[in-house]
């Protein structure tokens, strides 16, 4: 760590603009969205778990309520605006991720390598079917390394217990988003501080479905929320040209 260091991180790129991409870039969260979102998780794995554990109560070593549910809470009740959240990506990511999971484990001999294949093979699918929810992939690699008891049940593990206890939480969170006032499945909400209209615009939804596809990355927003936002903004500057002397 010698005098050298500065000028050699300097020279690679690593200035201290470089440096702050690797520092929280999520917007602050209200304390009571927080503790809204964190009671939202505990009654919703509460629900599904004491419900799965029911309905398969005569089902022997077959687990009530499996790990990879506990991300996709965070996700349904922390981020219930995400398009990875919404209902068809949480049951069907999960679901293709087990499948595929179920798949490798049972055509792959090595079990490192069919987990590898299993959550590759698992994120092509879900991205092909439009229902990329990140816990599909950990859904994925428990149907390979879960133990002999989860490779025991074969593909009935794709609907027992993984279809159930997804299809719970998500029952769960339209229950629990609804009472507490939040839309979901979600739905873009109208601006929140009202400006005049924006000029009209020759903005398609086509138009916003081609910026999305050309960004070249997947982008955790919809076409609806970008319109919204974009609108916000529009209707903002306008507003702020206006009052300006």
């Amino acid at each position: 760590m010698g005098p050298r260091l500065g000028p050699l991180l300097l020279a690679e790129g690593m200035s201290m603009t470089g440096w702050r991409r690797f520092l929280p870039t999520q917007p602050p969260v209200a304390w009571r969205e927080a503790l809204r979102a964190g009671l939202g998780v505990c009654v919703g794995l509460a629900a599904t778990g004491l419900v799965s554990q029911a309905a398969l109560g005569g089902a022997g070593a077959m687990p009530a309520l499996l790990a990879p549910i506990g991300a996709s809470a965070v996700l349904v009740f922390g981020v219930p605006a995400s398009p990875l959240t919404q209902p068809w990506a949480v049951l069907g990511g999960n679901m293709v991720g087990a499948l595929v999971g179920v798949s490798a484990g049972l055509l792959i001999g090595q079990p490192l390598l069919a987990g590898a294949v299993a959550v590759g093979g698992a994120v092509a699918a879900m991205a092909a079917l439009r229902c990329v929810h990140p816990p599909g992939g950990a859904m994925a690699l428990t149907a390979v390394l879960g133990g002999p008891h989860i490779a025991a049940l074969g593909y009935g593990f794709v609907l027992a217990p993984v279809g159930l206890n997804t299809l719970l939480l998500v029952l769960a969170a339209l229950v629990y988003h609804r009472v507490t006032g939040l839309a979901y499945p979600h739905r873009a909400h109208a601006p929140l501080h009202p400006h005049p209209a924006p000029a009209p615009l020759a903005l398609a939804p086509e138009d916003l479905d081609e910026v999305l596809a050309d960004y070249g990355e997947m982008v955790d927003i919809s076409r609806d929320d970008l319109e919204a936002l974009f609108q916000e903004l529009l209707g903002r500057v306008q507003t702020r040209g206006a009052d300006a002397p």
